[in-house]
């Protein structure tokens, strides 16, 4: 964030770094987050001390380009689906939610330089990873969330939240999707089959 400097100009990210309390606990908003109805967590808590930047950032997996990412090396079969621009794999772990999907394009890119043409595919691409999401029946919302610190292969989660669960809504869902007892390893498999045939309905490949 940029703020406006003592003297009129902008001030830089120095003046940024220098007003953060860094090796202090920040204390919780009397409205953030652990007062609402859908945080998960309660009893005491406090919040973790700031710690100070890293600079320059450690490089991110895949950060040198295709030949060390370990997204570029996975196999076709590795994924619920292909097509000739895009995958989309289920998450690495069984979730307790119905579906947690994550697609990202084939080519090695960031959203930063995504190429014209596979940024014009992207918005209709995650509206159908959406319908195959609800078309498990019982989806009240999908949420689309692109985190981008690990790795520097784009991808972008799609989360299912399930009908009704309402405070499993907003931007808690994550955290829920950590807590929740995980689905039977089968019923899990069983939703990443229907979600790829959904997909291959409209074009591309199933190989879950």
């Amino acid at each position: 964030m940029i703020t406006d400097s003592p003297a009129g100009g902008n001030a830089g990210p120095d003046d940024y770094l220098a007003r953060l309390p860094i090796g202090e606990r920040p204390p919780f908003p009397v409205d953030g987050a652990p007062s609402w109805d859908i945080f998960p967590y309660e009893g005491e808590m406090q919040v973790r001390v700031l710690r100070a930047p890293e600079l320059p950032e450690p490089p991110r997996q895949g950060e040198d380009g295709p030949e060390s990412c370990k997204q570029c090396a996975r196999p076709d079969a590795d994924f619920l689906w292909t097509d000739a621009n895009w995958r989309l794999s289920a998450a690495g772990t069984v979730s307790g939610l119905p579906a947690v999907v994550l697609l990202q394009p084939r080519a090695h890119h960031d959203l930063l330089d995504l190429p014209g043409e596979l940024a014009a595919q992207l918005g209709p691409m995650l509206q159908r990873v959406e319908r195959a999401l609800v078309s498990l029946g019982g989806i009240g919302r999908v949420h689309v969330n692109r985190w981008g610190d690990g790795a520097a292969h784009l991808h972008f989660w799609l989360i299912a939240r399930p009908e009704g669960l309402m405070q499993l809504r907003g931007s808690m869902l994550p955290l829920w999707m950590d807590v929740l007892p995980p689905l039977p390893a089968e019923v899990w498999a069983a939703n990443g089959h229907r979600i790829a045939a959904a997909m291959a309905a409209e074009g591309g490949t199933a190989h879950a």
